[in-house]
């Protein structure tokens, strides 16, 4: 993948990880700014960074703290850095808003992997893959879609989507009335072979949707369930 020097911002406290980490990505071709705890990190995070890598455990503003400030500006792709690996902890980090999430101890080279993995999710997304067949807007009762911007509305107001509630939402909306089980999703969205500990990651992302999404998300009138197979766009 050409980085195209890719700026990452990186968030931990450590500062002999924040040292290595830098080298090794700057290795990478990417361009890194180094944020010593989460207050730092919602600081220097603005629209010339492409991804940002948060460790959890943070005195003052954790992680999950400055991801909640961040989302509030940013759509960028967001990797938690954590010790803490149970699926409750997975949970709190993907509904603040978190793309992926990479335990410690981690190798580099995965770090690496993941990296680049996500960024090459993101931007090709964004670079217009789907071709030029496709109606530009998408139209779905009160909601809009616009795959050359990446902007989607609902009655006419925008709704800030992370890079993974849009692919999620516009995988659907382009196959309106197709059942996407969760395997479904998550091969297509993640690019990545589905296991069952995936089963809550997906989740979670469809629920932060709907709460984006439904005025009522107990009985949503967009991202449907169908029970026994999955979830559709009617």
């Amino acid at each position: 993948m050409n980085t195209d020097r890719k700026r990452i911002l990186f968030a931990d406290d450590d500062p002999e990880i924040r040292e290595v980490v830098r080298i090794l990505l700057e290795h990478e071709g990417f361009e890194v700014i180094e944020a010593c705890n989460g207050k730092e990190a919602v600081e220097k995070a603005d629209n010339r960074v492409d991804l940002i890598i948060l460790d959890i455990m943070m005195p003052g503003k954790s992680g999950i703290l400055a991801c909640l400030d961040i989302r509030k500006k940013l759509t960028v792709p967001i990797l938690f850095l954590t010790a803490r690996t149970q699926d409750s902890d997975k949970a709190l980090g993907f509904s603040a808003g978190g793309d992926d999430y990479l335990a410690k101890p981690f190798s580099y080279t995965e770090l690496v992997a993941r990296v680049k993995a996500m960024l090459r999710r993101c931007y090709v997304y964004q670079g217009g893959a789907a071709g030029g067949e496709k109606t530009a807007v998408i139209r779905i009762k009160d909601m809009s879609i616009d795959r050359d911007s990446r902007e989607v509305r609902l009655e006419g107001e925008e709704v800030l989507l992370t890079d993974l509630e849009y692919r999620i939402l516009l995988l659907m909306a382009e196959n309106r009335g197709k059942i996407f089980t969760i395997q479904n999703i998550y091969e297509s969205v993640w690019e990545e072979p589905y296991y069952y500990t995936s089963n809550n990651t997906v989740m979670v992302h469809i629920r932060n949707l709907r709460k984006k999404l439904e005025k009522d998300p107990k009985n949503p009138k967009y991202l449907v369930n169908v029970w026994g197979k999955g979830y559709r766009i009617e």
